[in-house]
């Protein structure tokens, strides 16, 4: 390693590299000037350069961060003498002699000797080339330097300028000069300056590297220094600030700041020291520095309270100590940031492998690209099918997964949603049965009847069906869209062509799918196969209507006994039937006439039983044979039809209609009956919708529309559940498994032509920007680690 006095220079190289590439990824170890304004700080940096050259006056004067760059230089070095295309400040005046050389001729030197190669000079970044001999232009560069940037509004910019300044005089430093803290806005200067000027200062102190240079004014309480206030903030220990008192000369007469240096009040792990600057009336008699440094060392060894301490206070003591805790501070993070290099070197040249070399692609080539990329486009697409993907996402569900939970979930939840009698009234059942059996009455419940019902049901499975084809498709594209290499990106047009021909294909494919899951649907409403081992069949649907019907009939006699119990009861107590109707409530709580009406219930009851009581056999047996349960009596009795006179018919019996009154006879055609209907017109209305009342429904239709319902409901979950095991695995087949298999020979068909190769390989011009940058970045990271090698 070489010695401590070369580190300084090497972080001098570093930051030339990062400030002219504007690359913030590294952190260098910097002195960092912060301070009040007024504070005294551009009186520190020019006692430390020994030159004065930092502009001065009312308000903020520094409103960019000025990286002030100490170079020590020694008589014979090579960098005294000008180089070829340098050019300086003094070539536009050859003959200009100098206030220093006129002095030295008047003190006895000659003309000759002053003609020497003068061995101070200033160079700066954004004017590479050029030496500033003349400190005085070196104010007035940075003057206009920072009006180009900031404006002239009093405003502020984080852009930094570099100031090289090379001296036998000065120690191997590297300073950053910030704006000086102020609260109030003066003249035009923004609003929100204050909080600009302290976000710029944080940006710079914050950063771990940085030794923070805190100058606070002697005579103000040390309480208010806003300095020191913010280092805390960023450096709450105090292991990298160093405090400088400025202005000790104007502290009030028998005051002194001896607790403060030696550390009693506010410590600080690298102490406070102490300085005197020039005042208002030096600066403007335009006192020599060495002369203000000089009585600084004076006032030091002459004062009192400092006399014990002078050896620790002053310009020259503030200069060696900032040059010894910077090496040792370059010499503790040198290793860290050489670390740091390499990884920032790992991750630009894998940036730069994304890209791809440009110098690799020729004519005889072209091909073998495009293949490569080819099959590094259908392999991702269907491993991300698969599952087999090396980037698969652990945050959301993709690729294949998708397609899954669309199958299990999305069509899954459809199908049981729907409900097997949707839109089927007992009216439409009715209906259908009626309708299926023409003009004669049916002995059994007609199956025709049961196939024009289910078969609408079944329709309903067509609409999920189809959405799950389209939800897969769609996921198949959002596949189509993400599966490509990131060597693509070089190649937008071959990636979108690629994207292209895959999605053709599926737009290809997504047709003979739809269809073929039409035909499901369509197959199982052709043919009603009552066979099925998993139907319930018409006499398992029957017999558990006719159970349900028993146990309900059961509950029914229950209720109707335990009534006529409680009556029995009532009745053999004594009451009269007279008392039950003036009682408004009885003891139980319950209306009186409720409870006459339970008795004429139980009456009727007991008077219906009187007759023969059928059985649920019988009722089973005459369902199928196609008797009539409605009716109690369906032959009338011998004195029935004799009291009947026989003039009445029938139907007038029923009707109560005279029919004599709508027959006429014709005069002119004896024997030809007319019928004249005054209500033929309301018939013909009511024919032209015709439609059954549920208020007429009798015991064998709510039978029979019951064993319709149960019919439907089995048979519809027989093909639910084979639609939704046969539509996901002819998706599989006919699309997805269909595209995994020919993605490769039909991206080689369509896209592997030579008459392609040119325009597929066109590349981004975004693309080659980047490529470029990312190569610049990758040689500054390397030339920075060639520096720091030097050294380590």
């Amino acid at each position: 390693m070489s010695t401590l006095q070369d580190l300084i220079p090497v972080v001098n190289k570093l930051q030339d590299i990062l400030t002219s590439t504007n690359l913030t990824e590294l952190d260098l170890p910097i002195l960092s000037v912060i301070g009040s304004q007024s504070a005294g700080k551009s009186s520190v940096l020019e006692n430390i350069v020994g030159k004065d050259f930092l502009p001065r006056g009312t308000g903020i004067v520094t409103r960019r961060p000025l990286i002030l760059q100490l170079i020590n230089i020694k008589a014979g070095d090579p960098l005294i003498d000008r180089k070829a295309g340098v050019t300086t400040d003094l070539d536009s005046e050859p003959d200009t002699e100098t206030l220093e050389e006129h002095l030295r001729y008047f003190s006895g030197g000659n003309r000759e000797d002053s003609k020497q190669p003068i061995k101070e000079w200033s160079e700066f970044l954004h004017i590479p080339g050029k030496r500033f001999y003349n400190f005085d232009n070196v104010k007035h560069e940075i003057e206009k330097e920072t009006a180009r940037v900031a404006g002239k509004n009093k405003g502020i910019s984080r852009i930094p300028i570099n100031l090289k300044v090379y001296s036998p005089n000065v120690l191997n430093l590297t300073m950053v000069d910030l704006p000086g803290l102020t609260k109030i806005p003066i003249g035009d200067q923004p609003t929100d300056i204050e909080r600009q000027i302290t976000n710029l200062v944080l940006e710079y102190i914050s950063k771990p590297n940085s030794i923070i240079l805190a100058v606070t004014p002697a005579n103000v309480d040390l309480v208010n220094s806003e300095a020191l206030k913010l280092a805390r903030q960023v450096d709450p220990r105090g292991d990298r600030t160093i405090g400088i008192l400025s202005k000790l000369d104007l502290m009030d007469r028998g005051t002194n700041a001896i607790d403060i240096l030696t550390g009693k009040v506010y410590p600080l792990k690298l102490g406070f020291i102490g300085v005197v600057n020039r005042s208002q009336q030096d600066i403007a008699s335009n006192k020599a520095l060495e002369d203000s440094i000089d009585a600084e060392k004076q006032f030091f060894q002459t004062h009192p309270a400092y006399r014990s301490i002078s050896s620790r206070c002053g310009t020259a003591y503030l200069a060696k100590t900032l040059n010894r805790i910077l090496m040792n501070h370059i010499r503790d993070r040198l290793p860290d940031i050489k670390a740091r290099l390499n990884t920032l070197i790992g991750q630009a040249e894998q940036n730069l492998a994304t890209y791809g070399d440009q110098l690799c692609v020729t004519e005889e080539n072209r091909g073998t690209l495009i293949l490569q990329l080819m099959t590094k486009f259908s392999t991702g697409f269907i491993t991300s099918i698969d599952g087999t993907s090396s980037e698969i996402s652990t945050k959301e569900l993709c690729g294949g997964a998708r397609i899954y939970y669309v199958y299990n979930e999305v069509l899954g939840r459809s199908l049981k949603s729907i409900n097997p009698l949707q839109n089927l009234s007992v009216a439409d059942i009715r209906t259908a049965i009626r309708n299926s059996t023409g003009p004669r009455p049916s002995l059994f419940v007609p199956e025709l009847a049961f196939d024009l019902l289910v078969k609408p049901q079944i329709k309903l499975l067509e609409a999920p069906a189809h959405r799950c084809v389209e939800l897969v498709y769609e996921e198949l594209m959002k596949i189509c869209h993400t599966c490509g290499p990131k060597e693509l990106e070089r190649y937008p047009k071959l990636r979108a062509k690629l994207i292209e021909v895959v999605s053709e294909l599926l737009q290809e494919r997504l047709g003979p799918t739809s269809k073929y899951v039409q035909s499901l649907i369509d197959i199982n409403r052709t043919y009603i196969n009552t066979n099925n081992p998993g139907f319930i069949g018409a006499a398992r649907a029957m017999a558990a209507v006719v159970k349900e019907r028993q146990i309900r009939k059961q509950h029914r006699h229950q209720q109707l006994g335990t009534a006529q119990k409680k009556v029995t009861e009532t009745l053999g107590s004594g009451k009269s039937g007279s008392d039950y109707l003036l009682s408004p409530i009885s003891s139980s709580g319950r209306t009186i006439l409720g409870e006459k009406s339970a008795i004429d219930g139980v009456r009727k009851h007991t008077k219906d039983t009187s007759k023969p009581i059928k059985t649920d056999k019988d009722t089973f047996l005459n369902f199928f044979f196609g008797k009539d349960t409605s009716k109690q009596d369906p032959s009338p009795s011998v004195d029935e039809l004799a009291s009947s006179t026989p003039d009445t018919t029938t139907e007038e019996m029923d009707t109560g209609i005279d029919t004599g009154s709508f027959i006429a006879r014709d005069e002119n055609n004896v024997g030809t009956l007319h019928f004249h209907d005054p209500t033929v017109s309301l018939y013909e209305e009511q024919m032209d919708k015709l439609s059954l009342s549920l208020g007429t429904i009798d015991e064998r239709e709510e039978m029979e529309c019951e064993l319709i319902r149960r019919l439907i409901v089995s048979y519809f979950g027989i093909i639910r559940q084979t639609i939704q095991d046969q539509v996901p695995k002819a998706i599989m087949f006919l699309l997805v498994n269909y595209c995994k298999d020919s993605v490769q020979n039909t991206l080689v068909q369509k896209l592997y032509k030579e008459s392609l190769f040119e325009a597929l390989l066109y590349e981004d011009e975004n693309i080659v920007q980047e490529r470029d940058k990312c190569k610049k970045q990758l040689e500054l990271y390397k030339s920075a680690s060639d520096v720091i090698a030097d050294v380590l």
